[in-house]
Protein backbone atom coordinates (compact mmCIF):
# COMPACT_ATOMS: atom_id res chain seq x y z
CA UNK A 1 0.00 0.00 0.00
CA UNK A 2 1.23 3.62 -1.13
CA UNK A 3 2.20 5.58 2.13
CA UNK A 4 1.45 8.83 0.04
CA UNK A 5 -1.88 10.06 -1.20
CA UNK A 6 -0.73 10.62 -5.14
CA UNK A 7 -4.14 10.89 -6.31
CA UNK A 8 -3.23 14.67 -6.90
CA UNK A 9 -0.33 14.17 -9.26
CA UNK A 10 -1.38 15.21 -13.01
CA UNK A 11 1.74 13.08 -14.36
CA UNK A 12 3.75 10.10 -12.72
CA UNK A 13 6.93 11.54 -14.91
CA UNK A 14 7.20 14.45 -12.52
CA UNK A 15 8.05 12.16 -9.35
CA UNK A 16 12.27 12.58 -9.01
CA UNK A 17 14.48 9.74 -7.87
CA UNK A 18 17.86 10.90 -6.82
CA UNK A 19 20.54 8.02 -5.20
CA UNK A 20 23.76 9.85 -3.29
CA UNK A 21 26.50 6.97 -3.39
CA UNK A 22 29.17 7.88 -1.16
CA UNK A 23 31.63 6.56 0.53
CA UNK A 24 29.80 5.69 3.94
CA UNK A 25 26.05 5.28 3.25
CA UNK A 26 24.16 5.42 -0.16
CA UNK A 27 20.75 7.25 0.25
CA UNK A 28 17.77 7.73 -2.26
CA UNK A 29 15.24 10.08 -2.06
CA UNK A 30 11.87 10.58 -3.72
CA UNK A 31 10.23 13.56 -3.98
CA UNK A 32 7.74 15.65 -6.61
CA UNK A 33 6.91 19.10 -7.24
CA UNK A 34 4.32 21.15 -5.41
CA UNK A 35 3.05 24.56 -6.35
CA UNK A 36 4.83 27.34 -4.58
CA UNK A 37 3.54 30.68 -4.01
CA UNK A 38 2.25 33.01 -6.38
CA UNK A 39 5.20 34.05 -8.66
CA UNK A 40 7.22 31.45 -7.06
CA UNK A 41 9.29 28.26 -8.21
CA UNK A 42 7.25 25.03 -7.45
CA UNK A 43 8.69 23.49 -4.48
CA UNK A 44 9.40 19.87 -3.55
CA UNK A 45 7.47 17.37 -1.36
CA UNK A 46 8.70 13.96 -0.14
CA UNK A 47 7.97 11.12 -0.66
CA UNK A 48 10.31 8.24 0.34
CA UNK A 49 13.98 7.60 1.69
CA UNK A 50 16.06 4.37 1.23
CA UNK A 51 19.44 4.32 3.47
CA UNK A 52 21.89 1.58 3.25
CA UNK A 53 25.96 1.42 3.97
CA UNK A 54 27.32 1.97 1.22
CA UNK A 55 29.42 -0.92 -0.05
CA UNK A 56 31.78 -1.85 -3.41
CA UNK A 57 32.56 2.66 -3.21
CA UNK A 58 35.73 4.60 -2.29
CA UNK A 59 35.92 8.23 -3.17
CA UNK A 60 33.62 8.78 -5.55
CA UNK A 61 34.26 5.34 -7.40
CA UNK A 62 33.25 2.52 -8.05
CA UNK A 63 35.41 -0.49 -6.70
CA UNK A 64 33.38 -3.70 -6.76
CA UNK A 65 30.37 -3.23 -9.29
CA UNK A 66 28.53 -6.28 -8.02
CA UNK A 67 29.07 -5.19 -3.90
CA UNK A 68 28.20 -1.70 -5.25
CA UNK A 69 24.89 -2.82 -7.39
CA UNK A 70 23.72 -4.64 -4.40
CA UNK A 71 23.42 -1.77 -2.00
CA UNK A 72 21.67 0.76 -5.01
CA UNK A 73 19.22 -2.40 -5.69
CA UNK A 74 18.54 -2.27 -2.11
CA UNK A 75 18.66 1.34 -1.22
CA UNK A 76 16.40 2.40 -4.13
CA UNK A 77 13.80 -0.72 -3.37
CA UNK A 78 12.95 0.22 0.16
CA UNK A 79 12.60 4.24 -1.00
CA UNK A 80 10.39 2.82 -3.83
CA UNK A 81 8.08 0.47 -1.05
CA UNK A 82 8.33 3.68 0.93
CA UNK A 83 7.03 6.00 -1.43
CA UNK A 84 4.88 3.73 -3.16
CA UNK A 85 6.04 4.04 -6.99
CA UNK A 86 8.62 2.36 -9.08
CA UNK A 87 11.71 4.79 -10.56
CA UNK A 88 12.87 4.48 -13.96
CA UNK A 89 15.53 7.35 -13.54
CA UNK A 90 17.46 9.02 -10.94
CA UNK A 91 19.55 11.91 -10.79
CA UNK A 92 22.92 10.29 -9.12
CA UNK A 93 25.85 12.34 -7.37
CA UNK A 94 29.44 12.38 -8.66
CA UNK A 95 32.29 13.10 -6.61
CA UNK A 96 36.11 12.00 -6.03
CA UNK A 97 39.57 13.64 -6.74
CA UNK A 98 38.75 12.57 -10.81
CA UNK A 99 36.54 15.71 -11.17
CA UNK A 100 38.01 19.41 -12.92
CA UNK A 101 36.47 22.43 -12.39
CA UNK A 102 37.61 24.84 -15.46
CA UNK A 103 36.93 28.17 -17.00
CA UNK A 104 37.17 29.06 -20.63
CA UNK A 105 35.61 31.55 -23.27
CA UNK A 106 33.09 30.10 -25.82
CA UNK A 107 32.30 32.05 -29.46
CA UNK A 108 29.67 31.51 -32.16
CA UNK A 109 28.89 33.15 -35.43
CA UNK A 110 25.40 34.86 -35.31
CA UNK A 111 24.01 33.39 -38.50
CA UNK A 112 21.26 35.53 -39.43
CA UNK A 113 22.11 38.64 -37.65
CA UNK A 114 20.09 38.29 -34.86
CA UNK A 115 20.97 35.97 -31.93
CA UNK A 116 18.94 33.00 -31.37
CA UNK A 117 18.37 29.09 -30.26
CA UNK A 118 20.58 28.10 -33.13
CA UNK A 119 23.11 30.63 -32.20
CA UNK A 120 22.99 29.80 -28.65
CA UNK A 121 23.16 26.17 -29.25
CA UNK A 122 26.25 26.07 -31.04
CA UNK A 123 28.06 28.26 -28.36
CA UNK A 124 27.34 25.31 -26.36
CA UNK A 125 28.01 22.39 -28.31
CA UNK A 126 31.45 24.21 -28.96
CA UNK A 127 32.24 24.41 -25.20
CA UNK A 128 31.18 20.45 -24.74
CA UNK A 129 33.50 19.52 -27.45
CA UNK A 130 36.32 22.27 -25.70
CA UNK A 131 35.87 21.10 -22.01
CA UNK A 132 35.69 17.11 -23.05
CA UNK A 133 39.40 17.14 -25.10
CA UNK A 134 42.16 15.04 -23.41
CA UNK A 135 39.53 11.92 -22.19
CA UNK A 136 37.35 14.09 -20.17
CA UNK A 137 33.36 13.44 -19.77
CA UNK A 138 31.34 16.47 -19.02
CA UNK A 139 28.99 16.21 -16.16
CA UNK A 140 28.17 19.88 -15.59
CA UNK A 141 28.56 23.05 -17.44
CA UNK A 142 26.92 26.37 -16.44
CA UNK A 143 27.16 29.79 -18.56
CA UNK A 144 28.19 32.94 -16.57
CA UNK A 145 27.31 35.83 -19.13
CA UNK A 146 27.27 36.27 -22.67
CA UNK A 147 29.06 39.04 -24.55
CA UNK A 148 28.12 40.26 -28.37
CA UNK A 149 30.63 41.67 -30.43
CA UNK A 150 32.22 44.38 -28.13
CA UNK A 151 29.30 44.55 -25.61
CA UNK A 152 29.60 42.32 -22.58
CA UNK A 153 27.63 41.93 -19.30
CA UNK A 154 24.55 40.26 -21.43
CA UNK A 155 22.71 38.23 -19.34
CA UNK A 156 20.12 37.20 -22.43
CA UNK A 157 21.38 37.30 -25.83
CA UNK A 158 17.94 36.46 -27.91
CA UNK A 159 16.65 38.87 -29.97
CA UNK A 160 19.97 41.35 -30.09
CA UNK A 161 21.50 42.01 -32.81
CA UNK A 162 25.45 41.43 -33.52
CA UNK A 163 27.83 39.12 -35.17
CA UNK A 164 29.56 37.20 -32.88
CA UNK A 165 28.37 35.51 -29.75
CA UNK A 166 30.75 34.81 -26.72
CA UNK A 167 29.66 33.30 -23.38
CA UNK A 168 31.96 32.53 -20.75
CA UNK A 169 31.63 29.15 -19.35
CA UNK A 170 32.22 26.97 -16.31
CA UNK A 171 32.41 23.16 -16.68
CA UNK A 172 32.71 20.59 -13.99
CA UNK A 173 34.54 16.98 -16.34
CA UNK A 174 35.48 13.69 -15.01
CA UNK A 175 37.70 11.03 -15.73
CA UNK A 176 35.85 8.87 -18.96
CA UNK A 177 36.47 5.63 -17.33
CA UNK A 178 34.90 7.41 -13.65
CA UNK A 179 32.12 8.23 -15.48
CA UNK A 180 31.25 4.78 -17.32
CA UNK A 181 31.52 2.94 -14.68
CA UNK A 182 28.97 4.92 -12.41
CA UNK A 183 26.61 4.81 -15.09
CA UNK A 184 27.31 0.94 -15.55
CA UNK A 185 26.79 0.74 -12.08
CA UNK A 186 23.07 2.34 -12.29
CA UNK A 187 22.26 0.70 -15.22
CA UNK A 188 22.66 -2.55 -13.65
CA UNK A 189 20.14 -1.48 -11.26
CA UNK A 190 17.39 -0.77 -13.97
CA UNK A 191 17.76 2.65 -13.60
CA UNK A 192 18.38 5.31 -16.29
CA UNK A 193 20.71 7.82 -14.85
CA UNK A 194 19.27 11.11 -16.48
CA UNK A 195 21.95 13.43 -14.68
CA UNK A 196 24.98 12.99 -12.78
CA UNK A 197 25.87 16.06 -10.41
CA UNK A 198 28.78 17.01 -8.38
CA UNK A 199 28.55 16.56 -5.12
CA UNK A 200 29.88 19.66 -3.74
CA UNK A 201 27.42 21.80 -6.08
CA UNK A 202 24.63 19.64 -4.82
CA UNK A 203 25.61 20.63 -1.03
CA UNK A 204 25.64 24.28 -1.98
CA UNK A 205 22.57 24.36 -3.34
CA UNK A 206 21.09 22.98 -0.45
CA UNK A 207 22.67 25.05 2.59
CA UNK A 208 23.27 27.99 1.70
CA UNK A 209 20.79 30.85 2.25
CA UNK A 210 19.53 32.63 -0.78
CA UNK A 211 21.77 35.64 -0.06
CA UNK A 212 24.58 33.24 0.05
CA UNK A 213 24.06 31.89 -3.11
CA UNK A 214 23.93 35.86 -4.73
CA UNK A 215 26.60 37.17 -2.91
CA UNK A 216 28.72 34.28 -3.06
CA UNK A 217 29.71 31.45 -0.79
CA UNK A 218 32.46 29.23 -0.29
CA UNK A 219 31.03 25.73 1.05
CA UNK A 220 32.75 22.70 2.16
CA UNK A 221 31.34 19.30 2.34
CA UNK A 222 33.05 16.60 4.94
CA UNK A 223 32.50 13.07 3.84
CA UNK A 224 33.42 10.28 4.43
CA UNK A 225 35.70 9.45 1.58
CA UNK A 226 36.57 12.61 0.06
CA UNK A 227 35.79 16.23 1.21
CA UNK A 228 33.87 18.69 -1.25
CA UNK A 229 34.35 22.55 -2.13
CA UNK A 230 32.09 24.58 -4.15
CA UNK A 231 31.98 28.55 -4.52
CA UNK A 232 28.92 29.84 -5.71
CA UNK A 233 28.13 33.62 -6.65
CA UNK A 234 25.00 35.19 -8.34
CA UNK A 235 23.62 32.50 -7.90
CA UNK A 236 25.87 30.72 -10.93
CA UNK A 237 28.43 28.01 -10.13
CA UNK A 238 32.00 28.91 -10.36
CA UNK A 239 33.77 26.14 -8.63
CA UNK A 240 34.09 22.64 -7.95
CA UNK A 241 36.43 20.39 -6.74
CA UNK A 242 37.65 17.49 -4.52
CA UNK A 243 40.14 16.97 -1.45
CA UNK A 244 41.27 13.04 -0.94
CA UNK A 245 41.06 13.27 2.89
CA UNK A 246 37.40 12.64 4.58
CA UNK A 247 36.06 11.36 8.39
CA UNK A 248 37.12 7.90 7.14
CA UNK A 249 40.63 8.88 7.29
CA UNK A 250 40.57 10.32 11.25
CA UNK A 251 39.01 6.89 11.76
CA UNK A 252 42.10 5.17 9.93
CA UNK A 253 44.00 6.93 12.48
CA UNK A 254 42.70 6.44 15.45
CA UNK A 255 42.20 2.67 14.60
CA UNK A 256 46.22 2.74 14.13
CA UNK A 257 47.24 4.83 17.02
CA UNK A 258 44.75 3.34 19.48
CA UNK A 259 45.68 -0.39 17.95
CA UNK A 260 41.61 -0.94 18.51
CA UNK A 261 38.93 -2.52 15.81
CA UNK A 262 37.79 -0.25 13.25
CA UNK A 263 33.99 -0.55 14.59
CA UNK A 264 35.48 1.04 17.83
CA UNK A 265 37.44 3.75 16.54
CA UNK A 266 34.80 4.96 14.39
CA UNK A 267 32.40 4.62 18.19
CA UNK A 268 35.68 7.04 19.71
CA UNK A 269 35.55 9.29 16.85
CA UNK A 270 31.86 9.89 17.21
CA UNK A 271 31.18 10.01 20.35
CA UNK A 272 34.37 11.75 21.87
CA UNK A 273 36.18 13.38 18.85
CA UNK A 274 36.24 17.23 19.52
CA UNK A 275 38.47 19.77 18.10
CA UNK A 276 37.49 22.16 20.85
CA UNK A 277 40.43 21.96 23.72
CA UNK A 278 39.47 21.65 27.58
CA UNK A 279 41.93 22.18 30.73
CA UNK A 280 40.92 18.85 31.92
CA UNK A 281 41.41 16.94 28.89
CA UNK A 282 44.34 15.53 30.04
CA UNK A 283 42.33 14.12 32.93
CA UNK A 284 39.28 13.07 31.23
CA UNK A 285 39.96 9.28 30.26
CA UNK A 286 38.23 7.06 27.20
CA UNK A 287 38.07 3.41 27.67
CA UNK A 288 37.91 0.83 24.67
CA UNK A 289 39.40 -2.32 23.83
CA UNK A 290 42.05 -3.41 21.83
CA UNK A 291 42.53 -5.79 18.44
CA UNK A 292 43.18 -8.81 18.99
CA UNK A 293 44.08 -8.51 22.58
CA UNK A 294 44.56 -11.73 24.30
CA UNK A 295 43.63 -10.31 27.61
CA UNK A 296 39.99 -8.91 29.09
CA UNK A 297 41.73 -5.60 30.51
CA UNK A 298 40.54 -2.63 28.41
CA UNK A 299 43.10 -0.37 27.57
CA UNK A 300 42.91 3.53 27.84
CA UNK A 301 43.50 6.97 26.45
CA UNK A 302 43.00 10.60 27.11
CA UNK A 303 40.46 13.27 25.05
CA UNK A 304 43.90 15.27 25.20
CA UNK A 305 45.89 12.61 22.95
CA UNK A 306 42.46 12.30 20.53
CA UNK A 307 42.04 15.92 19.66
CA UNK A 308 45.57 15.10 18.69
CA UNK A 309 45.28 12.31 16.67
CA UNK A 310 42.55 13.99 14.98
CA UNK A 311 43.75 17.55 14.81
CA UNK A 312 46.55 16.72 11.97
CA UNK A 313 44.04 15.45 9.49
CA UNK A 314 41.60 18.62 9.95
CA UNK A 315 44.27 20.81 9.92
CA UNK A 316 45.19 18.84 6.03
CA UNK A 317 41.98 19.19 4.60
CA UNK A 318 41.53 22.85 5.50
CA UNK A 319 44.92 23.80 4.08
CA UNK A 320 44.56 21.60 0.51
CA UNK A 321 40.87 23.49 0.27
CA UNK A 322 42.53 26.41 0.99
CA UNK A 323 44.97 25.89 -1.88
CA UNK A 324 43.01 25.27 -4.43
CA UNK A 325 40.27 28.06 -3.65
CA UNK A 326 43.70 30.09 -4.30
CA UNK A 327 44.72 28.59 -7.04
CA UNK A 328 41.53 28.53 -8.86
CA UNK A 329 41.32 32.37 -9.10
CA UNK A 330 37.64 32.57 -8.09
CA UNK A 331 38.16 31.70 -4.37
CA UNK A 332 38.05 35.96 -3.62
CA UNK A 333 33.89 35.72 -4.95
CA UNK A 334 33.20 33.03 -2.49
CA UNK A 335 32.02 35.39 0.04
CA UNK A 336 33.66 36.04 3.31
CA UNK A 337 32.08 33.05 5.38
CA UNK A 338 32.64 29.48 4.76
CA UNK A 339 29.65 27.06 5.01
CA UNK A 340 30.81 23.32 6.21
CA UNK A 341 28.63 20.78 5.71
CA UNK A 342 28.57 16.86 5.33
CA UNK A 343 28.77 14.15 7.71
CA UNK A 344 32.41 15.09 9.40
CA UNK A 345 30.57 18.54 10.06
CA UNK A 346 29.09 16.89 12.81
CA UNK A 347 32.51 16.79 14.62
CA UNK A 348 32.34 18.78 18.00
CA UNK A 349 34.00 22.13 17.75
CA UNK A 350 35.06 21.96 14.23
CA UNK A 351 33.49 25.32 12.57
CA UNK A 352 34.92 26.88 15.49
CA UNK A 353 38.69 25.51 14.50
CA UNK A 354 37.81 25.86 10.74
CA UNK A 355 37.34 29.59 11.63
CA UNK A 356 40.40 30.11 13.46
CA UNK A 357 42.43 28.18 10.12
CA UNK A 358 40.62 29.92 7.63
CA UNK A 359 40.42 33.31 9.44
CA UNK A 360 37.39 33.68 7.92
CA UNK A 361 33.68 33.37 9.36
CA UNK A 362 32.43 29.70 9.37
CA UNK A 363 28.88 28.47 10.14
CA UNK A 364 27.67 24.58 10.11
CA UNK A 365 25.07 24.13 7.41
CA UNK A 366 22.20 21.96 7.25
CA UNK A 367 20.14 21.35 4.12
CA UNK A 368 16.66 23.44 4.02
CA UNK A 369 14.32 20.51 4.14
CA UNK A 370 11.40 19.30 1.92
CA UNK A 371 7.79 19.61 2.69
CA UNK A 372 6.87 16.62 4.40
CA UNK A 373 10.48 15.57 5.04
CA UNK A 374 11.42 13.84 8.35
CA UNK A 375 13.39 15.64 11.05
CA UNK A 376 16.27 12.72 10.23
CA UNK A 377 17.09 14.15 7.22
CA UNK A 378 17.45 17.42 8.64
CA UNK A 379 21.54 16.73 9.55
CA UNK A 380 24.24 17.89 7.56
CA UNK A 381 25.09 14.38 6.36
CA UNK A 382 21.94 14.72 3.60
CA UNK A 383 23.21 18.26 2.28
CA UNK A 384 23.84 16.01 -0.85
CA UNK A 385 21.31 14.34 -1.14
CA UNK A 386 18.80 16.85 -0.99
CA UNK A 387 20.39 19.26 -3.07
CA UNK A 388 20.21 16.41 -5.62
CA UNK A 389 16.53 16.83 -5.35
CA UNK A 390 17.06 20.81 -5.91
CA UNK A 391 19.15 19.97 -8.59
CA UNK A 392 15.90 19.39 -10.93
CA UNK A 393 15.23 22.83 -11.00
CA UNK A 394 18.65 24.17 -11.43
CA UNK A 395 17.75 26.91 -14.21
CA UNK A 396 21.74 27.94 -14.32
CA UNK A 397 23.13 24.00 -15.04
CA UNK A 398 23.03 24.02 -19.13
CA UNK A 399 24.55 20.58 -19.05
CA UNK A 400 24.43 18.13 -15.88
CA UNK A 401 25.67 14.42 -16.94
CA UNK A 402 23.09 13.85 -20.23
CA UNK A 403 23.36 15.17 -23.88
CA UNK A 404 23.87 18.80 -23.78
CA UNK A 405 20.37 20.76 -23.31
CA UNK A 406 20.16 23.62 -25.73
CA UNK A 407 19.81 26.75 -23.34
CA UNK A 408 16.09 28.33 -23.47
CA UNK A 409 41.46 41.15 -21.39
CA UNK A 410 41.94 37.41 -19.26
CA UNK A 411 39.07 35.82 -18.38
CA UNK A 412 38.97 35.47 -14.81
CA UNK A 413 39.47 39.39 -15.48
CA UNK A 414 36.28 39.65 -17.66
CA UNK A 415 34.42 37.02 -15.03
CA UNK A 416 35.19 39.64 -11.96
CA UNK A 417 33.98 42.57 -14.55
CA UNK A 418 31.01 40.64 -14.85
CA UNK A 419 30.50 39.79 -11.13
CA UNK A 420 30.58 43.77 -10.60
CA UNK A 421 28.44 44.68 -13.11
CA UNK A 422 25.55 42.08 -11.17
CA UNK A 423 25.43 43.73 -7.60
Amino acid sequence: MARHDLTNIADRKEIVGIVDIGTAKICCLIAVPQPGAAGAPPSMRFLGLGQQRSRGIKAGLVIDLDQAERAIRDTVAQAERDAGVTLDEVHVSIGGAHLRSDHFAASADVEHGVVGNGDIGRLMDGARNFAEREGRTLVHMNRLGFRLDRASGIREPRGLAGRQLSGDIHTVTADEAAVRNLRLLVERCLLRPSRLVPSGLASARAVATPAELRGGVTVIDLGAGATSIAVVSDDHDLFADTVTIGGNHITYDLMRALETPLAEAERIKALYGTMLEAGSDDREVVTFPRARSVDSEASQTTKARLHGLIRPRIESLLDQATAKLEASGVGRYGGDGVVLTGGGAQLLGVAEFASQRLRRPVRIGKPRPLSAMPDSLGGPAFATAIGLVAATQWADALHVGGEPLRPAGSYLGRMGQWLRQSF
